[in-house]
């Protein structure tokens, strides 16, 4: 896998940008999985087999590869304890809680103003 380095540039930065490595990051996490991953670890300590279970439609594969992305770019931290069979955890780092925060935002926002986008979308399907 190809990935942009950070060499202290401010254009790394811009998400306006097409060559950016923030734009690279910002897309890693904004998508429904990741945010579904960051919101349902909270303050928690979670197996695979919950976070799955946590996480209502979401496949193995797809959680699966969400996982090695959000471990990757230093969000969630993985431990594996030697047992038999090996017992997997995942928790958020402190980045990861700190995008928290925002996902928590957003899913107020939603709760909020999902009345309107519905009342919205009804009236522009008109």
């Amino acid at each position: 896998m190809v990935t942009k380095q950070y060499t202290g540039s401010p254009d790394e930065a811009d998400l306006t940008r097409a060559d950016s490595l923030a734009r690279e990051i910002f897309s890693d996490v904004a998508n429904k999985w990741a945010l579904l991953i960051i919101e349902s670890l909270g303050e928690h300590t979670l197996r695979f087999s919950e976070l799955r279970n946590e996480i209502e439609g979401i496949s193995h594969k797809m959680l699966t590869q969400n996982l090695r992305m959000l471990e990757r770019n230093g969000l969630v931290e993985r431990t594996v304890h030697p047992t038999v069979p090996p017992r997997v955890e995942y928790t958020l780092t402190e980045p990861g809680q700190g995008l928290r925060e925002t996902v928590d935002g957003m899913c107020g926002w939603t709760r909020r103003y999902l009345g309107h986008i519905e009342a919205s979308r009804h009236h522009f399907d008109a």
